[in-house]
């Protein structure tokens, strides 16, 4: 049984540290992708707060195909280019948005998700997926959240 558990205060540096060990204490050792993905999703939504989403896009031709998430039903299929994830995946660089009603041609799968930070992970070079996290506060995502998540994303780049 896995117990991961943080103090509300803990400072970002400290909480994404915490993640980072968690993630590879639940990832090593498994071949599977999906279920990594399934469990690094479920950690994310577990330890960094004040979330509506947490999840995986996987990258399939030039298209993102829904993977495990945490949160509210989602769309399936983002084409590369077509809104936060989309660019992302076609940038191959974190897209961090303070307000998503401000993003030309976001995809609003939760009206109620205001910020969103989505992260690419790469491997040999492709992008292989996209880490997306959506909160309903604007403003939530900053430079630290990015630093962790890009972090994550290194870690996931092996193991999905």
């Amino acid at each position: 049984m896995y117990d991961f558990n943080l103090a509300p205060d803990t400072p970002k540096a400290e909480r994404y540290d915490y993640l980072l060990q968690c993630a590879s204490a639940l990832v090593d050792g498994e071949p599977d992708g999906v279920a990594n993905m399934a469990n690094l999703a479920s950690l994310i939504w577990q330890l960094v707060p004040d979330l509506n989403w947490a999840g995986f896009y996987r990258s399939v031709e030039d298209e993102l195909v829904l993977g495990p998430f945490v949160g509210k039903p989602a769309c399936i299929r983002i084409p590369f280019g077509r809104g936060v994830c989309g660019a992302a995946a076609s940038q191959a660089a974190t897209q961090l948005v303070p307000d998503v009603h401000a993003f030309e041609g976001h995809i609003a799968c939760d009206a109620a998700s205001r910020s969103e930070l989505v992260v690419p992970v790469i491997r040999e070079g492709k992008v292989i997926a996209v880490i997306d996290l959506d909160s309903p506060e604007p403003n939530r995502f900053d430079s630290e959240d990015a630093d962790g998540i890009e972090r994550l994303a290194a870690l996931a780049a092996s193991c999905i």
